[in-house]
């Protein structure tokens, strides 16, 4: 079986964790603080935050951003359930604008529309790792005194027109989680270019605690309730690792994509992932539409016979957030997230003994996929029928 997402640790990941085991800091150490300085230039931005999962990254993020009960935070369906949550956590209320389909990112001009006196920022997400339309939701944030809030879980290393992910928002999140480009085992990053969101989630992500060496080291004082979002110092000398080997990742993933993209080329029934020209994706997820109304079948039935073939898939989005939970606090709209229901992903993920494994396993597998698509095509009405239950 071809896994989903694996994570890439070598040898020299290892031994740097093991160096900072050896160490005299296991937590809140001088390694913390050197991969939080070190995320802040890779992303030209002043200040990183390191924490212990792209979630409590988020949560943080709109408590910095002065986000409380009763706001609206305006987002995209295609999602991880994190980035609603998130605000769920705060009582703030996630409203779903639709997806441009030339991207797959939340739409500008459906942001427009559901503006309202409450609305209090928007929370954008680069998805599968193609950066959102910055220009134009900066420039509509800026004219309405909204702050942007980026979930770049997917997108450490993706460029919009020139700039990385990281630089443009008022603040943007990342997470380190193994299917990730790079991993820290679990862990998160927060960076902003405001002084002021940076401090206070510094203060929360350690149970509101403020030092005062003025009245002795071992003095002080909880100013408010906050959490424990710390991360150790053996996921930062991980982290530390794999960020000296994200461009080579980067690389790796873009030539798997090329493989993919040149296999599938001449199924009318896909439609492969975009990668507009102002846009450099990392790559997170390779997302493939599937033209249902060309198939005799539906998608349950192509996702079932790639898993029989070996060839392990999975939704993209979640089948829209705000499909899910309690309908008193998320906006549930069907039309929020039209195309989330027909796209599987398929796995885009790095290496085996130092080759990229997709580079073979797509050259290898692209004809069974095509011939599962073809499958489609050919499927007796009854067995389409049977499978009706599937949507």
């Amino acid at each position: 079986m071809i896994p989903y997402g694996k994570q890439w640790v070598d040898k020299k990941d290892r031994q740097a964790v093991v160096a900072a085991l050896q160490g005299d800091w296991l937590t809140q150490g001088p390694t913390v603080k050197k991969f939080e300085e070190r995320m802040a230039r890779y992303c030209a931005i002043p200040f990183a935050l390191a924490v212990s999962s792209g979630t409590a990254a988020l949560h943080l993020a709109y408590l910095g951003a002065g986000i409380s009960a009763g706001d609206e935070v305006i987002t995209t369906p295609l999602t991880f359930a994190a980035t609603s949550n998130a605000l769920l956590y705060i009582d703030a209320k996630p409203v779903f604008a639709d997806i441009n389909p030339d991207t797959l990112t939340i739409d500008p001009k459906q942001i427009e529309r559901k503006l309202t006196k409450k609305t209090k920022a928007i929370a954008v997400v680069d998805f599968a790792g193609h950066p959102c339309d910055y220009r134009q939701i900066m420039a509509f944030a800026k004219r309405h005194n909204l702050l942007v809030i980026a979930d770049g879980a997917h997108a450490l290393g993706s460029e919009y027109n020139g700039a990385r992910v990281g630089s443009i928002a008022d603040v943007t999140t990342f997470s380190f989680h193994p299917v990730k480009i790079i991993t820290t085992g679990e862990g998160g990053m927060l960076v902003t270019k405001d002084r002021a969101i940076y401090e206070r989630a510094a203060l929360l992500r350690h149970h509101g605690m403020i030092k005062k060496p003025r009245q002795g080291g071992w003095y002080y004082e909880i100013h408010e309730p906050g959490f424990n979002y710390r991360v150790t110092d053996l996921q930062c000398a991980l982290g530390l690792s794999q960020l000296k080997k994200l461009p080579a990742f980067i690389k790796k993933r873009r030539a798997i994509v090329a493989i993919y993209n040149k296999a599938f080329e001449n199924i009318p029934e896909l439609i492969t992932p975009p990668e507009q020209p102002w846009a450099v994706s990392a790559w997170h997820l390779y997302v493939i539409q599937l033209r249902l109304e060309g198939l005799r079948c539906n998608r349950r039935v192509i996702f079932d016979e790639l898993q029989r073939k070996g060839i392990c898939r999975q939704q993209a989005g979640e089948r829209g957030v705000s499909r899910f939970g309690d309908e008193s606090r998320l906006e549930k709209r069907r039309d929020s997230h039209p195309a989330a229901s027909s796209r599987p992903r398929l796995p885009r993920h790095g290496q085996v003994h130092g080759r990229p494994r997709l580079l073979d396993a797509g050259l290898r597998r692209k004809s069974e996929i095509h011939a599962v698509v073809e499958a489609g095509l050919r499927l007796p009405r009854r067995r389409r029928d049977l499978a009706l239950w599937a949507h």
